[in-house]
């Protein structure tokens, strides 16, 4: 199992915290496209490191296009020699069109025509092909060497696909290298749902669940005594209650049978009640959701739920030092050799 690290966007900090992580022998750091764009910092990260894979976790698929994505995943994998990974999702209708101000299709059928769009590309950049994609929502018919790529010699980025429900995830394991489930997930939506989808996409393609990575970040509530594990524990409610209240997240909730609690989340939402939100966690949705304890109790249930089903993860924890958060890390090394 690969253990990532989420760091920031802030281009003061990130060279700061790429050295860190990879020093405590984590896999790979992750950068998510919130305040600031991913692919600036990651560069940064690529040059101060090494080892470390890099990855965009994820990048707002509709806010580009499959060329321009194309071109940004290329040079960042030649720039780090093969260490990108291109974490793509679709965020949500009311983003791409009103804040991006890009169109929005059907998401999973637009979804898979990016990225069979993006392979073209590449089959072109790496292979020689003729590039020839003309599809419903994106045509790439033209492509002069003077605009081509020359150093092709690390090959294509790897490209994973964020997902929550059935049809997105097929997508990802038709079309993608890999899968990054939401963290507003449980170990019962992930076996009843998420991999029997996995299952399907790859036998649509013939290819093998080996060569196809799956990426899972639980939520943890976890620290240094019972007053830390509490704070988080706080937070976590929180968390649940944020994504809980998007309707596209139902889902989840209904796999348990707590559907109702969705809306009354959204009605609170659209109120700005968000202590109130919090208080709607009942224990039972925080222990599906969420992995609470010692750091040593939070490994212990971390191998027991997910330690077959996923093949990277992210950890961190700002109570632990360094010193603990390495000795996780070789925990989790060593029980996926085992």
């Amino acid at each position: 199992m690969k253990i990532d690290i989420n760091v920031s966007a802030d281009l003061s900090l990130v060279k700061t915290q790429a050295q860190r992580a990879e020093a405590l022998g984590y896999d790979g750091i992750k950068i998510a496209e919130l305040e600031h764009d991913p692919f600036l910092p990651l560069t940064l990260a690529a040059e101060c490191t090494s080892r470390v894979e890099l990855m965009t976790s994820v990048a707002v698929a509709f806010a580009r296009n499959p060329m321009s994505m194309a071109h940004l995943a290329h040079d960042l994998n030649a720039f780090s020699k093969d260490r990108f990974i291109l974490g793509l999702g679709t965020q949500v209708k009311a983003h791409v069109t009103r804040r991006f101000g890009m169109p929005w299709h059907r998401a999973p059928r637009q979804m898979r025509e990016f990225i069979n769009a993006m392979h073209h590309i590449f089959d072109c950049w790496y292979q020689g092909d003729r590039l020839d994609f003309q599809g419903e929502y994106y045509q790439h018919t033209l492509m002069p060497s003077t605009f081509t790529p020359k150093n092709s010699q690390w090959g294509r980025p790897r490209i994973f696909l964020s997902a929550t429900g059935p049809l997105m995830t097929k997508v990802a394991a038709e079309a993608a290298d890999g899968f990054i489930m939401h963290p507003f997930s449980t170990e019962k939506f992930i076996r009843e749902v998420n991999l029997p989808a996995v299952a399907a996409g790859l036998a649509a393609v013939e290819m093998d669940r080996s060569d196809f990575e799956i990426d899972f970040s639980p939520m943890i509530a976890t620290g240094n005594s019972d007053q830390e594990i509490s704070k988080a524990i706080e937070i976590a409610r929180g968390r649940i209650a944020f994504y809980g209240s998007t309707p596209g997240y139902r889902m989840v909730l209904d796999a348990h049978g707590w559907g109702e609690l969705q809306t009354e989340l959204n009605i609170l939402m659209k109120q700005h009640r968000s202590e109130e939100m919090a208080m709607l966690i009942e224990d039972d949705v925080l222990a599906a959701f969420t992995i609470v304890g010692s750091p040593e109790e939070v490994v212990d249930e971390w191998l027991q739920r997910f330690g077959d089903l996923i093949d990277r993860t992210s950890f961190s924890a700002p109570g632990l030092d360094d010193q603990q958060i390495g000795s996780i890390i070789e925990r989790l090394h060593r029980a996926d050799q085992s």
